[in-house]
């Protein structure tokens, strides 16, 4: 499960480089594009690390973070989809059920971690 979960961070934060890619280039876009880019591989970075964590209380510290900039990127990418900055809706939108998905995982996951504190 580990892996997989992993394998799919990595996955979500490449479908965003790649979205980046069809975005026009003005100072606007590239503060949205760049934000995304962050925290898109943000989610991936820190889900390794939460996989040494120390204790469980670090676990859910990091897994917390984990999902903050899950959710930093579904709030960037549903205004990269309003404001058609990304013309692509259909890889949008895949974008932004992967995301949703792994919002609710790591949502869930903290929640199991703190039940079995």
């Amino acid at each position: 499960m580990k892996k997989e979960l992993e394998e799919r961070l990595v996955k979500f934060s490449v479908m965003t480089l790649r979205l980046s890619r069809l975005a026009g280039n003005n100072y606007y876009n590239n503060y949205l594009i760049n934000q995304l880019l962050r925290s898109s591989a943000s989610a991936a970075l820190n889900y390794a690390e939460a996989q040494s964590a120390e204790s469980k209380r670090d676990f859910i510290h990091k897994v917390g973070i984990v999902l903050k900039e899950l959710r930093e990127s579904h709030v960037n990418l549903k205004i990269l989809a309003e404001s058609k900055i990304i013309p692509d809706l259909e890889e949008i939108n895949l974008a932004l059920d992967e995301s949703n998905q792994l919002v609710s995982i790591f949502y869930r996951t903290i929640q199991t971690a703190r039940s079995r504190k």
